[in-house]
């Protein structure tokens, strides 16, 4: 007979959490950001050499496989959520720079950043609002990823620009449904660590607004 007073009360914690995990992941986030905004400028200030973008996403890239894990669950976390952030951030420099000096370069970085927060925000609200299961997405991204990351790298050696602008594409299209997916396993308990949840979405917002760089330099006959 204690079963059904049980489950609402269960139910109800369940929530609380879940709106605890949502906001907590959006107010670092929304930190992150701006710390990565800032850490940009002053990146694009120094006139970083290109290399810098290299070596800050494969420091960035070692802190996310081997460290975060280890420190998720610890006020630590926090840190190496900045710094992961933070470096990103950095690397952003001379990719800056390199559209701020054309012509129309103020107008496609402005573009860009509006298109990105737009597409989070729209995706993001969808999946909060809907709060419908995403999680079939996961092997098609996954899988899609793959296939992209190959592309990517035999292009290296093909340089071809259609294969540069369809990788371009196809990675925003994968990442806008990553916002979707994770955004989705945070309010169905599929993720309960908001640090995770936290460089989650801003990996998939650091690669959409990279991409729309480049297709908005293309499309303007810069790039």
């Amino acid at each position: 007979m204690a079963t059904p007073s049980y489950v609402p009360a269960r139910t109800t914690e369940s929530v609380l959490a879940t709106n605890k995990l949502i906001r907590n992941t959006y107010t670092l986030l929304s930190m992150t950001l701006l710390f990565s905004a800032v850490m940009a400028g002053v990146s694009t200030y120094l006139v970083m050499p290109p290399m810098t973008y290299l070596l800050a996403a494969g420091g960035a890239l070692v802190m996310i496989w081997f460290v975060l894990p280890r420190v998720a669950n610890s006020t630590n976390g926090i840190w190496v959520v900045f710094a992961i952030t933070g470096l990103l951030g950095f690397g952003l420099g001379p990719l800056l720079n390199m559209y701020l000096s054309l012509p129309n370069g103020p107008q496609i970085v402005g573009v860009a950043l509006g298109g990105t927060g737009a597409i989070f925000l729209g995706l993001s609200g969808y999946a909060l609002t809907t709060r419908k299961d995403f999680s079939f997405l996961g092997g098609f991204l996954f899988t899609g990823f793959i296939v992209v990351l190959l592309a990517a790298l035999a292009n290296i050696f093909l340089q071809i620009p259609a294969l540069s602008l369809a990788i371009s594409a196809v990675v925003i299209l994968i990442m806008s449904g990553f916002i979707l997916y994770d955004t989705g396993r945070m309010v169905r308990g599929g993720e309960t660590n908001y640090l995770l949840a936290t460089v989650s979405l801003y990996l998939s917002m650091f690669n959409i607004f990279i991409h729309l760089l480049h297709l908005l330099g293309f499309a303007s006959g810069d790039d």
